[in-house]
């Protein structure tokens, strides 16, 4: 009896289970994402082509070489590019989700045509809007040309191509947003928007004085969320201009692959990573604070 006692298998302890539960995980974020992050920061260090063998500890001179170059160009235009794909979306997948949450036929079927967008890769997205906007055959130019716009290279044009670029991205980004928005629409008690009407408030009234107070918190983090994920993105940016006409659409993203894979110079390319590295800490900081917050609210 005794001997069938002490050959029972000891029970695993909640602390240990979840340490094997998280460790797999964290094996493969420090292979996949841990290992090439730090590599690419210490690179910034040194002087390394990508041509040449070996490299040169020079310092932060790569980081000084790159704040003496268009650094503060590229920030201006990462934020003009960041902005504008953020408020220009919000805006519109607000007004989406404000009339998809009243009453009206076909709701259901409006939102999952809306959600199309959304699920499209960023690159079919790119040429989409690539065909769009083409100087000789575009959609765009056609549908302007019978209001007397004569036709414009949209894409090769230092005052049009950011304009395009943002266009193409707030189509594709708009739906996540307007699913968010929806999602918090629905949580805000009808009770409140029939009282305020029996007191005489109007339509207008009652959005700015109900709706949005009550959407507060997710309005924050979307707009934050989305924000951070423009301050990097790449792809549409890259397959419709390559950061051109003459730079005016370059972004962090599009300068640290051009830097490194065109321009063969790791060192210079990690100096910029590490710097828009820095930045994006700073929004991460905002992001987890306002986090908080809501959660103790």
């Amino acid at each position: 009896m005794r001997a069938s006692l002490s050959s029972k298998p000891q029970r695993l302890g909640d602390g240990i289970f979840a340490i094997l539960l998280v460790v797999p995980g964290l094996a493969l974020m420090a292979v996949v994402v841990a290992y090439p992050l730090v590599s690419a920061l210490v690179t910034a260090f040194f002087k390394q082509s990508l041509v040449l063998p070996g490299r040169e500890f020079v310092g932060l001179q790569n980081i000084i070489d790159v704040l003496q170059g268009n650094f503060f160009q590229l920030l201006q235009q990462t934020l003009v590019f960041t902005l504008g794909t953020t408020i220009a979306p919000f805006v519109i997948g607000f007004a989406l989700a404000l009339a998809l949450n009243t009453q009206i036929r076909g709701t259901k079927i409006m939102r999952g045509l809306m959600l199309i967008p959304w699920l499209v890769p960023g690159v079919v997205v790119s040429f989409l809007w690539m065909w769009i906007f083409n100087a000789n055959y575009g959609v765009m130019n056609a549908i302007l040309e019978p209001f007397g716009i004569e036709p414009q290279a949209w894409l090769a044009q230092p005052g049009t191509a950011m304009f395009a670029v943002i266009v193409a991205k707030t189509w594709q980004s708009f739906p996540w947003m307007m699913v968010m928005l929806l999602a918090g629409l629905q949580t805000v008690p009808r009770e409140l928007h029939e009282a305020a009407e029996m007191d005489g408030a109007g339509t207008i009234r009652r959005f700015f004085s109900i709706t949005v107070p009550q959407l507060s918190g997710i309005i924050g983090l979307v707009v934050l969320l989305e924000f951070i994920w423009n301050f990097q993105h790449f792809d549409i940016i890259y397959v419709l201009t390559g950061g051109g006409p003459a730079g005016t659409t370059e972004t962090f993203a599009t300068s640290v692959y051009e830097t490194a894979f065109h321009g063969f110079d790791l060192g210079r390319a990690g100096a910029l990573g590490l710097l828009w590295l820095v930045l994006l800490m700073a929004l991460v900081v905002v992001y987890v604070r306002f986090s908080e917050k809501g959660e103790k609210r």
